[in-house]
């Protein structure tokens, strides 16, 4: 993350195609586990590409992009962002 990876993650998880929209969700979501990462998902518009994976993506995409939104909602800072961007119905 330190490295920059999360802009582009956050682009492809936007869009790519559907593969490499599921990639993208797995890695945000493996990086999410990290309250700094969690920031830089934040702040890289990440939140919004997730909750939209979730409620339309693929069957693996929503997947990804659920576990990737339950990591964000162990951060009770997260919670209003996460209701905001839509993220409570799909989870």
């Amino acid at each position: 993350a330190a490295a920059g990876a999360i802009p582009p993650l956050v682009e492809l998880s936007k869009n790519g195609l559907d593969g490499t929209k599921e990639a993208a969700a797995e890695a945000l979501g493996s990086l999410a586990v990290n309250a700094n990462n969690m920031i830089s998902i934040a702040a890289a518009g990440g939140i919004p590409p997730l909750v939209e994976l979730a409620k339309n993506g693929t069957g693996r995409a929503k997947g990804a992009a659920a576990r990737a939104l339950v990591n964000f909602a162990v951060n009770t800072d997260n919670t209003v962002s996460l209701a905001a961007a839509g993220a409570i119905p799909p989870l």
